[in-house]
């Protein structure tokens, strides 16, 4: 397990910071803080896990027309183009991250496709459901059941995962939204996967 690089780290922060909000900026940098300890705590590759929680959010504002553009160029689903940035930000925000930071490890950038939707437990890495964690367990977060949520996590990285995928339906739900098919998907396989 690699040490983080703090030199590489640094000109990378440096390069989203131009891109983002402060605001943005911010929580990413919590969220790659955030990434790292669970990574350490679950044996997964701590560089990555910094570098992907850094730029998780890289695209997060980004225009529609943009979005919609990187969408045909890089000939990914055309269904994409019936959601938004809830959704596209990591899916589509991951082939901003490899054309505009030159990051192309794919595991860095599977990590931020699915840090929006969720995956099965079979395609989520271990630093999948890392970074997807620390999104939304990140010091900055402060929602009802955010502790509980973080003890779980603590206990189990999958638990964890399972968590927030049953709490986003239930926000979302409640909220009368819709619902990305991939997360109903993620939840439906998380749920029969521990239970057994």
């Amino acid at each position: 397990m690699t040490a983080v690089n703090e030199k590489e780290l640094a000109a990378l922060s440096k390069q989203v910071g131009k891109n983002l909000s402060k605001h943005r900026f911010e929580h990413c940098l919590r969220v790659s803080d955030y990434a790292v300890k669970l990574a350490k705590q679950n044996g997964v590759d701590v560089n990555q896990a910094a570098i992907a929680g850094l730029v998780h959010d890289y695209a997060k504002e980004v225009s529609k027309k943009d979005f919609l553009k990187k969408i045909e160029k890089s000939g990914l689903n055309p269904d994409l183009k019936n959601w938004g940035n809830a959704v596209w930000h990591g899916v589509v925000g991951a082939e901003f991250i490899k054309d505009e930071l030159g990051i192309d490890d794919p595991t860095i950038l599977q990590a931020v496709r699915l840090h929006t939707t969720g995956g099965t437990h079979k395609e989520m890495t271990g630093l999948d459901k890392v970074v997807f964690m620390a999104d939304y367990l990140e010091k900055g977060r402060d929602f009802p059941g955010v502790e509980e949520a973080r003890q779980i996590t603590d206990k189990s990285l999958d638990q964890g995962v399972f968590y927030q995928l049953a709490h986003t339906l239930l926000f979302l739900a409640a909220k009368e939204k819709v619902i990305y098919p991939k997360t109903f998907e993620a939840y439906n396989d998380w749920a029969m996967y521990l239970k057994d």
